[in-house]
């Protein structure tokens, strides 16, 4: 009897050695594995002790001490900001390269436009032009202002400078007579029943007013992209967040699994619950990249200058030619409503009306190529809206593989298999308690799910208001895109009077609200489509200032034969 006491207290004996030792090399590995990734800790136990310390981990026996955890706790926040950061750069590197580069070539268009228009026009009048070269420059400087989130209305300011040309025209052809300010106001009442220009001028306010609206409200759009990347991938982790990712990447140490990883489902539940609220942003995300791409395949189709730039200057000269064809009808019709001028005691030039005007509009025939410095101009400004359509081609790419970024966050992050245990190891992986299999479903997106999330408390009484902000930035946006897509503007406050500093601005801060419910997007690609008209709201904003570059030239002319 004696003998098998002995025998089983030496058998004890030995277990309990054994198991001394087991704990012993566990927490050794446990020290070795957390200095591989850059801890030190002096007093990490050698040996598994009571957990009573420990806030997150378990309490039973631990190789943790309670500096280890709170070291774990913000490695943990650390490591999930910079797993955020990184797989969100490649979207907000997306749009912000391609906010800046359409941003840039569009400018380019306009200053190439500017400069081109200023060559030739030196070149061929000289001295004329020079002394009203400010009207050119004012009217670039208000298609830029307008370009870069100016409140100018496009259609005033071009049927402003129809006005202007019939009061020049006028003048031009009635050379004999007195034409006061007061006469030429009386004028401008008749314009709309005189039609001096012909039907020139709706077509081409209509195109030039569509083009120039899409391209200012796509940039902006680009930009409110942008900054909705930027704000959204600085995370805010709420305490019950960090207590989630402490014990899902770190508590494994403390139980002597040094070598385990995360249960994949285990991760996505922690992961939906930290980003409960940026996974709400993927309806209104959704919605503003589908009006985004609305808007591309009006840049890449109807709007495509190279398109359009071959008959614009038959078209003006269309519309100079009416009103000096029908300048008698016109003079009379004026006189019967504004009463007859007085005479101005000039003698009328005796070189015709039509020989200056026939000379520098006459139609091209189809065959024809100009090689004047306009030609060349034509060339240059080709060469850079081809280069912006590229440019548009790539952020459509980029646009479409953006779609529901937000909401599959939590899939990309926890996917890695240096992240969590693969497939094959879902019996075998870190379940937030032991070793094994992880049992709770897989909740689904956003925060009004997360209301029974087993591993992070979320209170969802209470949404981020960033992230309202930016889902209320995505709405007003997207309802203004879409408008775009049929042509119609909406209200831009001008960014200078906020003093956003350079660069093309939305204009409008988070706290903007629509003016008008989106409507879906399904019906704007019915509505849109509707009538020729629409259709032809391609010839836009190269028409516009070719369109000005010609009809100027009319009053160089003018000038010229004072």
């Amino acid at each position: 009897m004696r003998s098998l006491r002995a025998a089983l207290c030496a058998l004890a004996a030995l277990c309990v050695g054994a198991r001394a030792d087991i704990q012993t090399r566990n927490c050794s590995a446990v020290r070795d594995a957390v200095a591989a990734r850059g801890f030190s800790f002096a007093d990490a136990p050698l040996h598994e002790i009571p957990g009573e310390h420990l806030r997150i981990c378990s309490q039973e026996k631990t190789c943790c001490s309670s500096e280890m955890e709170d070291s774990f706790g913000h490695q943990s926040k650390t490591v999930f900001e910079n797993m955020f950061d990184g797989i969100s750069e490649d979207l907000r590197t997306t749009f912000m390269s391609r906010h800046k580069r359409f941003d840039e070539f569009f400018l380019e268009l306009l200053d190439n436009t500017e400069r081109s228009l200023n060559e030739m026009f030196v070149r061929t009048y000289g001295k004329p032009y020079m002394q009203n070269a400010e009207v050119f420059q004012n009217l670039f400087a208000e298609l830029k202002r307008y370009y870069t989130g100016g409140n100018v209305n496009l259609e005033e300011m071009l049927n402003d400078f129809w006005t202007r040309l019939l009061e020049r025209m006028f003048q031009l052809l009635n050379s004999q007579y007195s034409i006061t300010e007061d006469y030429l106001e009386c004028i401008n009442k008749y314009m709309d029943q005189l039609k001096p220009f012909g039907d020139v001028p709706r077509k081409l306010k209509s195109q030039v007013t569509r083009a120039f609206i899409a391209a200012r409200t796509f940039v902006q759009g680009l930009m409110v992209g942008r900054e909705v990347a930027n704000r959204v991938s600085k995370v805010n982790l709420t305490p019950a967040c960090i207590r989630a990712l402490t014990k899902m990447l770190y508590c494994p140490y403390c139980q002597g699994m040094a070598s385990e990883k995360p249960c994949r489902n285990y991760c996505l539940n922690v992961v939906k619950g930290c980003l409960a609220n940026q996974a709400d942003l993927d309806p209104e995300w959704t919605q503003y990249i589908d009006a985004m791409l609305l808007v591309t395949d009006r840049l890449e189709g109807p709007f495509n200058i190279e398109s359009v730039m071959e008959p614009i200057d038959v078209k003006i000269s269309e519309a100079i030619m009416n009103m000096q064809d029908n300048s008698v009808q016109i003079s009379h019709r004026v006189f019967q409503g504004c009463g007859q001028p007085k005479a101005s005691g000039m003698a009328r030039p005796a070189r015709g009306i039509s020989d200056a005007f026939s000379g520098r509009f006459r139609p091209y025939g189809p065959d024809e190529r100009r090689t004047t410095a306009a030609g060349t101009s034509l060339d240059r400004l080709r060469i850079v809206w081809r280069t912006m359509q590229h440019s548009v081609i790539d952020i459509k790419e980029k646009l479409k593989s953006s779609k529901k970024f937000w909401s599959s966050l939590p899939l990309g992050m926890c996917l890695g298999e240096d992240v969590t245990a693969s497939e094959s190891s879902d019996d075998d992986c870190w379940n937030g308690h032991a070793k094994g299999r992880y049992f709770p479903e897989v909740l689904k997106d956003g925060l009004t799910h997360q209301a029974n999330n087993p591993e992070v408390g979320v209170d969802i009484t209470r949404p981020d208001t960033l992230i309202r902000q930016q889902i209320m930035a995505l709405r007003v946006i997207t309802n203004k895109l879409r408008n775009a897509y049929n042509g119609n503007d909406i209200y831009f406050q001008d960014s200078s009077d906020e003093g956003s500093g350079s660069g093309s601005g939305s204009g409008c801060s988070e706290s903007c609200v629509p003016e008008t419910e989106p409507t879906p997007t399904e019906t704007l690609v019915v509505e849109a489509g509707r009538g020729e008209e629409q259709a032809s709201s391609a010839h836009a904003h190269s028409s516009s200032l070719v369109l000005l570059i010609l009809l100027f030239s009319a009053l160089a002319v003018r000038s010229h034969w004072r």
